[in-house]
């Protein structure tokens, strides 16, 4: 319960205290206005039926005595009887002011006089209506005065009396009602604002505790709000967010390893040959190799190995400016019959010293496709290249058809094979199978990385299949010429 109200008028004081004072304020404001208005509009009610009643019993009253004389005993009895009727004071009054008659005998008005401007205005046949208090009376009265007499002929007047203390009471009673109805309703206010308070503030602190953990790096937090509002968009809006970012951790530290990844292998592909070539230099520096066919043989092994590096720098920038999608394909058509077959002419020699078969297997007409001779001509190189190097026996087949709207060209071997675990990693940099292959054929790793890049310019797919001791097969489609390109 502690923490709760801490966490009410601590961390959430501001936006809380400001809806339940905003709420407050107006809910005060608005029954305080409704009470007001209630108890004037209730009072002017009472005075007004009280008035009008006055009015009506005044009249009654001169229908009663019209006809007789002046202070006559009928006009004292009648006035006594219709005190008791209407349980209100009556006196009469001449054309003067004077009264002349009272409901009560004990009364001492009698020879006192009205107030002139109200003889006037009851001469001219008007009815008055006044809060008097006379001389004589210790409390308030409201006083309503008609005409006594008949039709234009008016002997004075006639006053009703009735008492304002009453009248007072029941408003003060009314009010003291409004007053509280009106706490009873601040109380309940009170309890839905606050509830309607924390019911905002409750969330907001939730997504105020996720935005936190994700300042502080923590971006698989998430705000459970499940509202529709505008309050349940933001956790929304805050989780889309923090997945982002989650995301774009994820890619950076993918980055940051690949990068440390790059660093390690370029390291570890130059430091070989730099060693080689240290220890051949410093055995030729210190005299170690005297005749002349051992320096020939060491100036070869440097030679290959700074032809190793120049390789590895090349393949470098190659993989970079694809990457930085950098290089401009000088597409032009391409007969893939007359492609392949120099493809395979090209490494026919190489073959044979290696005592392996080199075969072509098209359905010809092939169509032809738009594309750079150069890369296309760098794929399969490398993938041809790539099948003599792992193959100790048996044969490499190109195989070609039309699919899918191109060409699937398919470069398959008997060599060694490429392991489940390593399939999926051979299209990244430095990464090399021949690990678990023969140790006489050397590489830079980037090879297929290349071909994977240059394949993908080409709107290409490559795929493939291998399994360890049973061969590899490295299958590339490209689109077919269309009659749009044809033209």
């Amino acid at each position: 319960m502690l923490r709760l109200m801490r966490e009410w008028f601590g961390i959430n004081k501001s936006i809380f205290r400001k809806l339940l004072l905003s709420y407050m304020v107006t809910v005060l404001l608005g029954l305080g206005a409704l009470g007001l208005s209630m108890s004037v509009l209730a009072k002017n009610y009472i005075y007004n039926g009280t008035k009008e009643e006055l009015l009506r019993k005044a009249k009654k009253v001169n229908l009663a005595i019209q006809d007789y004389p002046v202070q006559a005993d009928q006009t004292t009895a009648m006035l006594a009887f219709l005190d008791q009727t209407f349980d209100t004071r009556i006196w009469v009054f001449d054309q003067q002011g004077r009264i002349i008659s009272t409901s009560t005998q004990d009364e001492v008005f009698i020879g006192k006089s009205v107030a002139r401007s109200i003889v006037e205005q009851v001469m001219e046949g008007k009815d008055v209506v006044q809060n008097l208090r006379f001389e004589g009376l210790s409390k308030p009265m409201m006083s309503v005065v008609v005409p006594w007499g008949q039709k234009d002929k008016v002997f004075g007047g006639i006053v009703l009396h009735a008492p304002v203390e009453g009248i007072e009471e029941t408003v003060g009673n009314m009010r003291e009602m409004i007053l509280w109805a009106t706490l009873l309703g601040i109380l309940l206010s009170t309890a839905m604002v606050s509830y309607l308070s924390w019911t905002i503030s409750r969330p907001l602190k939730r997504i105020d505790d996720v935005a936190l953990q994700i300042e502080r790096g923590n971006y698989s937090q998430r705000a459970v709000v499940e509202s529709q509002d505008e309050i349940g968009d933001l956790a929304r809006t805050i989780n889309r967010m923090a997945g982002t970012l989650e995301l774009v951790e994820a890619e950076r530290a993918d980055f940051e390893q690949t990068r440390q990844d790059f660093l390690a292998n370029v390291s570890h592909e130059l430091r070989t040959p730099l060693t080689a070539m240290q220890g051949f230099l410093e055995a030729l520096q210190d005299g170690l190799v005297v005749d002349e066919a051992s320096r020939q043989k060491y100036y070869d092994v440097m030679y290959k190995e700074v032809m190793h590096m120049n390789r590895l720098v090349n393949d470098l920038l190659e993989l970079v400016r694809l990457e930085k999608h950098e290089v401009n394909l000088v597409k032009r058509p391409i007969d893939m019959d007359s492609f392949l077959r120099r493809i395979v002419f090209m490494f026919k020699e190489e073959a044979a010293k290696r005592n392996l078969e080199l075969r072509l297997d098209m359905t010809a007409p092939l169509p032809g496709i738009i594309a750079d001779p150069h890369r296309i001509e760098q794929i399969f190189i490398n993938l041809v290249g790539n099948a003599l190097k792992f193959t100790e026996q048996g044969s490499i087949t190109l195989r070609a058809r039309e699919r899918d709207g191109g060409i699937g060209v398919t470069v398959e071997d008997t060599g060694i094979g490429i392991s489940e675990h390593d399939l999926e990693f051979i299209w990244d940099r430095f990464f090399k199978v021949d690990r678990v292959r023969s140790r006489k054929e050397t590489g830079t790793g980037l090879g297929l990385a290349i071909v994977k890049e240059l394949v993908t310019l080409h709107q290409g797919t490559i795929t493939v299949k291998s399994k360890a001791g049973e061969g590899t097969a490295f299958t590339v489609w490209l689109p077919a010429e269309t009659k749009a390109e044809q033209s």
